[in-house]
């Protein structure tokens, strides 16, 4: 469903209501035990609202292969630190057209802290110039 149309929908101002936390999240795409940075990957990250999935965030892994502070809204941190953190969840899907490489994840987002997504794509999966052909 297109974000413009969601925003005016009554179930996004709930979720937005009671997610007025946020969180950050990282995403770091590499190859050969972090050695190759993926460049040029995409990523949206997204969650259900009312049964229809909301994008966050569509965007490409810079070149260092990365997208630093996507601010993703999440349920607030209660005082009571006897209570288990409240999280939501989002998805991430990613794409890397030139080796027609998908892979989705599931993550949890929490109040003030920063998520970390490691991406890590196969040889098989990367051009061939970086192994000099």
């Amino acid at each position: 469903m297109n974000n413009n149309i969601m925003e005016n929908n009554s179930k996004y101002q709930e979720f937005i209501k009671n997610n007025s936390g946020s969180g950050n999240l990282k995403i770091r795409a590499y190859a050969a035990n972090g050695a190759i940075p993926i460049q040029n990957m995409n990523v949206v990250v997204s969650t259900i609202i009312d049964d229809n999935n909301v994008v966050f965030f569509d965007g490409y892994t810079d070149e260092s292969g990365m997208i630093q502070n996507i601010s993703l809204p999440t349920p607030s941190i209660d005082s009571n630190n006897l209570n288990i953190p409240a999280s939501i969840f989002y998805y991430i899907t990613v794409s890397y057209e030139p080796e027609n490489y998908y892979q989705e994840f599931k993550i949890n987002m929490y109040d003030g802290i920063c998520v970390v997504q490691n991406i890590v794509v196969l040889p098989n999966n990367i051009e061939r110039r970086y192994y000099g052909n």
